[in-house]
Parts: C-alpha cells; sequence; structure tokens
C-alpha cells in the first residue's frame, strides 16, 4: 500500500506532505474534498489547507475504497454513507495485514 506513516505527528499537516502520504497529486486530494463532503481540511489566511490527522484517517479510508478496491466515487459515496464504521474495520484490517505482509517479507530477506 503506498500509504507512508507520518514519522512525527503534527497538528497539522500540508497538501504536499498529504500528497506525498498517499503517493497521489494534490489536485486528486482536491477532487476528492469536493465529492466526499465531510472531508473538509481547515485553510489558514492564506487559503492553503491544514490537514488534521482526522482529515488524514478520512483521506486513508477514501483512498482504499478507490484505489484500493477499485470502486467509483458514487459506489465509495454509497459505502460510506451505508456503513462506514465497517469500511473503517475492514480498511483497518487491511492495513495491518499489509504491515505484516511487509514485516515477513523483511524477515525473508534477512534469512536469505
Amino acid at each position: 500500500m503506498p500509504y507512508k506513516e507520518p514519522k512525527i505527528e503534527k497538528l497539522y499537516y500540508s497538501m504536499g506532505e498529504v500528497a506525498e502520504m498517499f503517493d497521489i497529486n494534490a489536485s486528486t486530494i482536491r477532487y476528492w474534498e469536493k465529492h466526499f463532503k465531510h472531508l473538509k481540511p481547515k485553510k489558514n489566511n492564506k487559503g492553503n489547507r491544514q490537514f488534521t490527522t482526522k482529515d488524514i484517517g478520512d483521506l486513508k479510508l477514501i483512498y482504499h475504497l478507490l484505489k484500493e478496491r477499485g470502486l467509483t466515487i458514487k459506489g465509495a459515496q454509497a459505502k460510506i454513507k451505508e456503513n462506514k464504521e465497517d469500511v473503517v474495520d475492514n480498511a483497518s484490517i487491511v492495513d495491518r495485514l499489509q504491515k505484516i505482509r511487509q514485516m515477513l517479507s523483511d524477515m525473508k530477506e534477512d534469512l536469505e
């Protein structure tokens, strides 16, 4: 999964930092912001978006539905509206399993 965990917890992350975490363009995040009403990052006086950890969690969910599961925007909106908790649980399980897989791959490489 292209999502990279942030190393240091901050209150706000810039658009560039968030785009780099998910390995997507900033324009993709702005596009998702238009289609997913619960994704509302704070804007500073200059109008720059500032993402909280909650916003990043919402983006992680949207990324999972659109990029990993291959749903359309409407399909992802319907899934979130239908049962957001179930989708969040499934996304966290997939995330944990991918981390375990990576850890096992690293261990295999070390043994070889």
